[in-house]
């Protein structure tokens, strides 16, 4: 969510001439602490909060604190900018590829099979097909290292890890496959 105020000062570029409020498809929500918005633009649902509602045509600013989320932060107030500037706005900050949603599914999947007390081989059988998983070598098989992995993933989803799903991985760590 995108904390939105009133711009302080003036801009060369001039304010976009943007009604919040007024715009088609916002939904606009008082709360206590201010207003919630769901904004659509450039195809997609901009989360901005404000403390009160710009009026229309003035200059906005987009609060960026520099905390543990500020790259998220970050990434969202481009698209925003860019969705004002009609231009393709991107994937959104937390998407994730196919291969890591693939392997999240696996992991509760594995999960699953071994909070119900199966054995590896039986999670990987119940994965990955009874005739990929061979009857002799089973110790050193790669199929049985995938399968462990994927359940501690998903013991450490289990035990709050799941809370990783929304932040974006490192690019130096490595990645369970």
């Amino acid at each position: 969510m995108l904390a939105v105020s009133a711009a302080i000062g003036s801009t060369t570029s001039g304010p976009y001439e943007l009604d919040l409020v007024n715009l088609a498809g916002s939904n606009f929500r008082e709360a206590p602490d201010g207003w919630h918005a769901i904004v659509p633009l450039g195809g997609a649902k901009h989360r901005l909060w404000l403390r009160e509602i710009p009026s229309s045509g003035s200059l906005v600013a987009v609060d960026l604190p520099l905390d543990r989320n500020f790259d998220i932060r970050l990434q969202a107030a481009h698209r925003f900018w860019r969705a004002l500037e009609q231009r393709p706005i991107g994937s959104p900050p937390l998407a994730q590829s196919i291969a890591t949603r693939h392997r999240h599914i696996l992991s509760l999947r594995a999960l699953d099979g071994w909070l119900e007390g199966n054995s590896y081989r039986q999670i990987a059988q119940g994965l990955f097909g009874a005739l990929r998983v061979p009857d002799r070598a089973w110790k050193t098989h790669d199929l049985r290292s995938r399968t462990i992995r994927l359940v501690k993933m998903g013991l450490r989803f289990m035990r709050g890890g799941y809370r990783d799903l929304l932040r974006q991985k490192d690019k130096g760590k490595d990645d369970t496959s």
